[in-house]
């Protein structure tokens, strides 16, 4: 009787054993999270067919080659990291895909998740002392009433310096705000100069305020994901001790985070106009640290998003207090959002 519950003992364990791992990729089946089954990972800009570059340039990098260069580190992690997960890269080479065109690929690819990786920079500072005055001299009237008249002027020194903006922030497509004009406009550059723009995006302007009126409307059933990924992302990168930005709103990059239907973010990796920022960006230990960043953000998302789809929380909701909202069970494979894609 003893061997044979020994005999019993050994066998059930060693079942155990073999059955803890699926037949698919020999994945163990708690790895099999069913709630996020595609990731889009994103590179922003890249080289243009004549050899240029789209994206933002530093003393002596470039925008587009860091943005690869720490997108195939993340893909690279997320794979190790989440084998369950099936990894879509919308520009795996050097070469610029349009952005009508990476918001396809999601949508095609049926994404879940949407992480786009750009570089931010800013303006140099703009300088002046004064160092003296030159005499001007003018004339008043005409005829007999002519006059002389001497003036002072005062003459400037002008120069700059660069930006000392660092740090890291990821954005969520919202509302459009006066003050992020600028970036909008040089985000979505390299967008208008695409050739067969209207036949790609039709007659839009993705600047105007109408047309971001209804793209936020499309995008709000996917905003409080959106920001809470943003969240632990910006989390993360604050635990290694970058400077944290916060989580921001724009119409930037409007076709990669507003034409994907899903939850999406842009993360800002760092300033290319900082010389501290940029040395950081090009460095295989920034690269990887920042890919490391996300990989973990997007742990703690999965971890989120099961933890809540039980307790049956509305995560479809467009507001951005968090509060509770009653409703089904959330899944990210619900009816709603297959159709929607």
């Amino acid at each position: 009787m003893v061997k044979r519950t020994v005999l019993f003992f050994l066998i059930a364990t060693f079942s155990v054993a073999l059955f803890s791992f699926s037949d698919e990729g020999n994945i163990p089946a708690n790895k099999k999270q069913k709630l996020i089954k595609t990731l889009v990972v994103d590179a922003g800009h890249g080289m243009q067919s004549n050899g240029g570059y789209h994206g933002a340039k530093g003393s002596y990098s470039y925008e587009d080659q860091i943005c690869l260069a720490v997108s195939k580190q993340l893909v690279t992690l997320l794979k190790k990291e989440h084998p369950e997960i099936r990894i879509v890269e919308t520009r795996p080479t050097e070469r610029f895909v349009a952005n009508y065109r990476r918001a396809e690929i999601a949508n095609e690819n049926k994404g879940d998740l949407f992480i786009c990786i750009h570089v931010n920079s800013a303006p140099p500072k703009k300088h002046s002392t004064l160092t003296g005055y030159k005499t001007v001299t003018s004339y008043t009237g005409k005829g007999k009433k002519k006059k002389k008249v001497t003036r002072k002027v005062p003459q400037y020194r002008t120069w700059t310096t660069p930006n000392p903006a660092k740090g890291t922030e990821t954005y969520i497509w919202g509302a459009h705000k006066n003050e992020d004009k600028e970036v909008a406009m040089r985000e979505n550059a390299s967008m208008m100069q695409e050739e067969n723009f209207e036949a790609n995006y039709g007659a839009i302007d993705p600047n105007a305020p109408e047309f971001i009126a209804l793209s936020l409307i499309k995008t709000k059933q996917y905003f409080k994901r959106s920001a809470t990924l943003a969240g632990f992302v910006q989390d993360e990168f604050a635990k290694v001790g970058r400077m944290d930005r916060d989580v921001r709103q724009r119409p930037v990059g409007i076709w990669v985070l507003q034409a994907t239907a899903m939850p999406s973010i842009l993360v800002e990796t760092g300033f290319i106009s900082n010389p501290e920022d940029e040395k950081y960006l090009n460095s295989k230990d920034g690269q990887l640290e920042i890919a490391e960043c996300i990989t973990r953000a997007v742990k703690t998302y999965i971890d989120w998003m099961e933890k809540h789809a039980q307790t049956g929380e509305n995560l479809n909701a467009a507001n951005s207090s968090g509060s509770k909202t009653p409703s089904t069970l959330l899944s990210m494979v619900d009816e709603k959002e297959k159709k929607a894609r």
